[in-house]
């Protein structure tokens, strides 16, 4: 069933500014996006289900394919909202696992944006230099927690911040998209994120 634009919800947005209306339109566009795939997601397609006008569009986005890059850009500014919101404690091991935990959440609640973040929902799209160093900045505060834990003796002391960091993004993210694909079931998908994620975390033990 097509994506449609809550009553007034364009009008409630624009009242908020600028910044809330992009926003707006981004949920829609992932909403677009979900249900009738890459298609969908054009400009006159975009303002129907916004009920606004293309002219609205092209000023928040430039052109058809600035909202795949604003898809982009975005679902990578959530996760950094998501990851920077998580209390850092006094424990780098319990600060790493958490960070795990609210990277997988963000996923799920927002798997439309995670499919474009990770190149499998627009078919061609490829993001330019500057939406990648967005995108690898989404995961500071990942390799920060990871180098507190080398700090602090937990990982090895000549373990590579940038490679542990990699290593636990890879694993995370595959499990996460076999359980976005289906492939586990019911509780599955967190006990096999624990699993793999803690196996990860082991390689640079001491």
């Amino acid at each position: 069933m097509p994506a449609k634009s809550p009553t007034g919800a364009f009008a409630r947005a624009q009242a908020k500014g600028e910044e809330a209306l992009r926003t707006a339109m981004l949920d829609i566009a992932a909403g677009l996006l979900a249900a009738e795939g890459p298609a969908a997601l054009s400009m006159r397609r975009l303002a129907t289900a916004a009920d606004c006008s293309t002219t609205v569009l092209y000023r928040l986005f430039g052109a058809k394919d600035g909202i795949a890059a604003a898809l982009y850009r975005e679902g990578f500014a959530r996760l950094r909202r998501r990851l920077d919101a998580v209390p850092r404690g006094g424990d780098p091991a319990a600060y790493l696992a958490a960070l795990g935990r609210a990277y997988r959440a963000n996923a799920l609640e927002e798997p439309h944006f995670y499919r474009v973040m990770h190149g499998e929902a627009i078919p061609g799209f490829v993001p330019d230099e500057e939406s990648r160093a967005a995108a690898a900045a989404s995961l500071d505060v990942l390799r920060e927690a990871a180098r507190a834990a080398v700090e602090a003796g937990l990982l090895r002391a000549d373990a590579d911040v940038d490679e542990i960091t990699d290593t636990l993004w890879a694993a995370a993210h595959g499990v996460i998209s076999l359980e976005l694909g289906g492939h586990f079931p019911g509780g599955l998908g967190e006990e096999r994120f624990r699993v793999l994620t803690r196996a990860a975390v082991e390689a640079f033990v001491p």
